[in-house]
């Protein structure tokens, strides 16, 4: 963290978007080190955040296709529904 009181660095920032306790843990680290089954966590915790991550990739670049088919779908089903009631 800055060294001057009241001050946050855009990397605080964008560290606590990521995850907000991973700021606390950067900036009060535990005296004795870090356990082993901290370590194990925090590579799980790892693991769930690039996995979240990827997911969040997946649908801003695929957004635009999904909403695409959704309505496809609902225009298919009011379609449908209107030959049925009219036929």
């Amino acid at each position: 963290m800055a060294e001057r009181v009241g001050w946050v660095s855009a990397t605080d920032l964008a560290e606590y978007a990521f995850c907000p306790r991973a700021l606390y843990y950067r900036t009060h680290p535990p005296a004795a080190g870090p356990r082993r089954a901290a370590e194990r966590r925090a590579v799980a915790g790892a693991r769930y955040h690039s996995r979240e991550l990827g997911r969040e990739r997946r649908r801003a670049a695929h957004g635009g296709a999904y909403w695409g088919m959704l309505l496809v779908g609902l225009l298919l089903t009011l379609g449908g529904s209107a030959w049925l009631l009219y036929r």
